[in-house]
């Protein structure tokens, strides 16, 4: 019998020294999912406590608050009033300034135009913007200061002041407004005030600013008319300058910058007085500024004579005239057809009579400057004083005829004295005082020594 079998001889393994045997990952361990805790009670800690937190309920309370309006900035009395009554109180302005004026804002709201509330109420769109900013600046100085500072500006003229210190801070507005008592101060001084404050932290370097407190109203002005004091530097508006020493010492308010005005002040005067000397007497030449008459504190008036009529009408101008009672007319002994307004200018302030000014078309052949000079053809204003007639200077200029070296020639010229004395002449019209060109807008044209002959 045959049997078969199996070669049960294992065979080798075959590896490879340069392969890593393989290893299957383990089987990943089962974790059940969490229980569900049993809470059986839930304690919410007060709001005032410690680390004390809100539920979404109250949460959602917060964020959603009823809506509550504004306070109405009306007064009371007129929150009830209907459109027609409003316009009545406003166009009739009856009571205070500030609460008819708060009507206005009220209005627009409603839909009103400033254009609709000039015609219903006849109150002009300028004069409304003015009284909303007033009312604004008052509302500011109460949270500022005390009652009796704002009550000051009950009266029917404050808007105008209050307007013009809107461009200051509040507290700065608290310190103005009680300057603004103080002094008195109208519209005008309260808009120089409060620029004077405003303009000051800018005029950091300037000279003398170390010496005024830039918190302190009175300081600031009074730095603001120091500066415009020393701008003044021809001795033709000396009398200007010293004005301006003067408002700085009436509204200044520490000691030291006190001290500081009137030593500049003093030494100012002395650098004019030499100014005097030098253009006055050996170039009497002046040009107007544009309003300056205007800006003056004092003023001349002279009868004016035209060239043309020579020594004739020089003689004849009235001899007194001055400005009499507090309306300033001037009253002369005799009538006369043309006068002439002037600053108040150092050379001709103190003029008491026999001053007269003399219209020259053109400065071409009346005054001793050369010919290269482009102004000639322009008209010029020469004053006189009549009551020195005597060539008494060589330094000096004189009205004269002629010349007044005898050629015939009868037209009126000014003359150089030392020229006169030369040509045997000692008498003449009048010292010249003042030589008065107009208005132009070239910086540049000052007479230098090489102009005259």
């Amino acid at each position: 019998m045959l049997f078969l079998t199996a070669n049960t001889t294992p065979k080798p393994f075959l590896s490879t020294p340069f392969l890593p045997h393989y290893h299957p990952p383990p089987p990943p361990l089962y974790k059940p999912p969490p229980r569900p805790l049993s809470v059986s009670a839930l304690i919410i800690p007060s709001s005032s406590s410690p680390g004390s937190f809100s539920t979404p309920a109250q949460k959602q309370q917060q964020l959603y608050q009823p809506y509550r309006p504004p306070p109405s900035p009306l007064p009371a009395r007129y929150r009830t009033l209907d459109t027609n009554a409003r316009l009545e109180i406003l166009s009739n302005r009856l009571g205070l300034w500030f609460e008819y004026s708060s009507l206005i804002p009220s209005l627009i709201s409603e839909g009103f135009t400033s254009s609709i509330l000039e015609d219903i109420t006849g109150i002009a769109s300028i004069e409304q913007n003015l009284f909303v900013v007033a009312g604004q600046v008052r509302d500011s100085l109460i949270e500022a200061t005390d009652h009796d500072t704002v009550s000051y500006f009950d009266s029917p003229g404050s808007p105008e002041i209050l307007y013009e210190i809107r461009i200051l801070n509040t507290q700065q507005r608290a310190d103005a407004a009680r300057f603004i008592i103080q002094h008195g101060f109208d519209s005008r001084r309260a808009e120089e005030l409060a620029r004077s404050m405003k303009d000051h932290p800018r005029r950091f370097g300037e000279r003398g600013w170390e010496s005024f407190d830039g918190n302190i109203p009175g300081d600031c002005l009074a730095f603001m008319y120091y500066r415009q004091a020393h701008e003044h530097r021809s001795a033709s508006v000396m009398e200007l300058s010293a004005a301006a020493f003067e408002k700085a010492l009436e509204v200044v308010e520490t000691e030291r910058a006190r001290i500081r005005v009137l030593e500049d002040m003093d030494g100012k005067f002395k650098e004019d007085e030499a100014a005097v000397e030098d253009v006055f007497v050996k170039v009497p030449v002046v040009r107007m500024g544009f309003g300056e008459v205007a800006e003056s504190s004092k003023v001349v008036v002279l009868p004016v004579c035209r060239a043309e009529e020579r020594e004739m009408e020089v003689e004849e101008a009235p001899w007194d005239c001055g400005m009499v009672g507090q309306f300033g007319i001037v009253q002369a002994e005799r009538g006369w057809s043309g006068w002439v307004v002037l600053p108040g200018w150092l050379p001709i302030v103190g003029l008491d009579r026999g001053a007269v000014a003399v219209r020259f078309p053109k400065a071409k052949g009346v005054l001793p400057w050369k010919d290269k000079r482009k102004d000639l053809d322009e008209e010029i204003l020469v004053v006189v004083d009549r009551g020195h007639k005597e060539v008494a200077s060589e330094e000096g200029f004189y009205l004269v005829v002629g010349g007044g070296n005898g050629s015939g020639d009868e037209s009126l010229k000014v003359e150089r004295g030392s020229r006169l004395k030369a040509a045997g002449a000692d008498k003449s019209l009048g010292t010249v005082v003042l030589v008065v060109r107009p208005p132009r807008d070239d910086l540049d044209d000052q007479l230098a020594p090489e102009d005259w002959d």
